[in-house]
C-alpha cells in the first residue's frame, strides 16, 4: 500500500515536470468534439424526439416559474397598495390621534381624509339622499410590510379616538394561499423535471455506448484514458440539454408576453429581472440535468 502511494506520488511529481504540448491538447479537444458530434449522429432522427420531449418538459416548468414570480409581484404589489382605514369617532383630538398612529412600529405613512370630502366624493359615485354626513373622518395607514397588519391593528385598537378598523385582509390571504401553492407546484415540477430528463437523457446514452460498444472496448484495450472515452458522452447530454431549453424558451417568450399584458392591465409594475432568471433557470436546469443523466448511464453501462 505505501509503495503504490509513493509510486502514484512520484507519476505526480513527473508529470507536473513534463512540458505541456498545447497541440495536442488542441488536437485531443477536437477529437472529443468530433466523438461527441459522431455520437449524436448515429442516434438519428431520434435526436429530434429527445430534444423535443425535454423541450416540453422545460417548457412547463419555465411558465409555472414564471407565474409563480408574476404572482408573487401580485401579492407585493397589493399589499404595498392596500391600507389600513382607521375611523374616528367624533369627539377624537385628531392632531393627537394622527401623531400617536404615526408613532406606533411598522407605520410607514398615515394620510388624514376629512369626512366633508369622503362625503363629497360618495355623491359623485353615487345618487344619496339629502341628509346630513353620517360618514367619520377616516385615517389611511400604509404599512412597512403586510406581514405586520395584525400587529398594528390590535394596537390601532387600543388608541383612544378611533371608532373602528378595517382592512382587505381576505384579498390579501387569497393572493398569498393561490402564492404558496403555485411555489409548491414549481418545486415538485422541479423534482419531476429533474427526474424524466435524466432518464431521457440516461435511455439515449445507454443506446449510444450498446451502438459503439465494440469501439470503446478498442479505445480501452489501446490504453485510451477513461475521461476520453467518458466526456464525449456527457458532452452528448449536455447538448441535448441545451438544444431542449433552447427550444423550450420560444413558448416560454409567449408566457412572458401574456404576463406583461396582464401586468398592464392591472397597472402593476414589470419586474425586469424575472424573465432574464426564468430563462437562465431552463437553460441551467436543461445543461445539468442532461449532463448528470449522462454521467448515471455511464457509470451504470460502462465500467470505465
Amino acid at each position: 500500500m505505501i509503495k503504490k502511494i509513493k509510486s502514484q506520488s512520484l507519476k505526480q511529481k513527473v508529470k507536473s515536470r513534463i512540458p505541456k504540448d498545447w497541440m495536442t491538447e488542441i488536437r485531443i479537444t477536437y477529437r472529443i468534439i468530433i466523438e461527441t458530434i459522431k455520437g449524436i449522429v448515429q442516434t438519428g432522427l431520434v435526436n429530434i424526439a429527445i430534444v423535443t420531449t425535454i423541450a416540453a418538459i422545460l417548457t412547463i416548468f419555465g411558465s409555472i416559474f414564471r407565474l409563480t414570480l408574476a404572482v408573487n409581484s401580485f401579492v407585493n404589489s397589493m399589499g404595498s397598495a392596500l391600507e389600513i382605514s382607521a375611523y374616528l369617532s367624533p369627539e377624537a383630538d385628531n392632531n393627537d390621534t394622527i401623531s400617536r398612529v404615526k408613532a406606533l412600529e411598522h407605520v410607514d405613512k398615515v394620510t388624514f381624509i376629512p369626512k366633508d370630502i369622503s362625503w363629497a366624493e360618495l355623491k359623485k359615485e353615487i345618487d344619496v339622499p339629502d341628509i346630513s354626513n353620517p360618514l367619520p373622518d377616516t385615517l389611511h395607514i400604509k404599512l412597512d410590510d403586510t406581514k405586520n397588519i395584525t400587529v398594528v391593528m390590535d394596537k390601532l385598537k387600543s388608541i383612544n379616538g378611533i371608532n373602528d378598523t378595517s382592512y382587505a385582509k381576505e384579498l390579501v390571504e387569497k393572493f398569498e394561499m393561490i402564492n404558496a401553492v403555485i411555489n409548491t407546484a414549481t418545486l415538485v415540477f422541479v423534482f419531476i423535471v429533474c427526474i424524466l430528463t435524466i432518464a431521457i437523457i440516461n435511455n439515449t446514452i445507454e443506446l449510444v455506448i450498446q451502438s459503439r460498444k465494440e469501439e470503446i472496448e478498442i479505445m480501452r484495450l489501446m490504453g485510451v484514458s477513461n475521461w476520453y472515452i467518458k466526456t464525449p458522452l456527457v458532452l452528448q447530454g449536455a447538448i441535448y440539454g441545451f438544444l431542449g431549453a433552447l427550444v423550450a424558451i420560444i413558448p416560454i417568450n409567449f408566457v412572458q408576453s401574456n404576463i406583461i399584458k396582464m401586468h398592464e392591465f392591472f397597472m402593476i409594475p414589470i419586474d425586469s429581472w424575472a424573465q432574464f432568471i426564468v430563462l437562465f433557470s431552463v437553460l441551467t436546469l436543461g445543461v445539468a440535468f442532461g449532463s448528470i443523466g449522462s454521467f448515471l448511464s455511464i457509470k451504470k453501462h460502462l465500467q470505465v
